[in-house]
């Protein structure tokens, strides 16, 4: 079969392959990765969320797996629990500077792959 000519697309997907043989640290599993990028995405537009809104997103799975990743996410690093001071039951979930760090690399890798076009 004759190769394609690489478009930006698949030239990102090449920068991201790249990062990952770099940073040989546990990689996200989809559920993970979902989550994270939820939680970028609200926080990025200024909003809080808690774990309960997470683990109300049952088009990623049920509640017993996103409190999994949740948990997983922590231990990774990526994100922190801040625990209500009014409701000692609700937490709220921020993503850490190795987080913002890692969505930094993304976007590296993207403009890589588009100059390069």
């Amino acid at each position: 079969m004759k190769p394609i000519k690489p478009s930006a697309y698949i030239r990102f997907l090449n920068q991201l392959d790249s990062l990952d043989r770099i940073n040989l640290g546990k990689k996200l599993d989809l559920t993970e990765e979902q989550l994270l990028n939820h939680i970028i995405l609200k926080t990025s537009q200024g909003k809080e969320l808690l774990v309960g809104d997470l683990i109300s997103l049952s088009e990623l799975g049920s509640q017993a797996t996103l409190h999994g990743r949740i948990k997983s996410l922590v231990v990774m690093g990526l994100v922190k629990l801040n625990q209500d001071n009014s409701d000692g039951r609700r937490k709220f979930v921020i993503p850490t500077l190795k987080a913002i760090k890692h969505y930094e690399q993304l976007s590296t890798c993207l403009e890589k792959a588009l100059k390069s076009s």
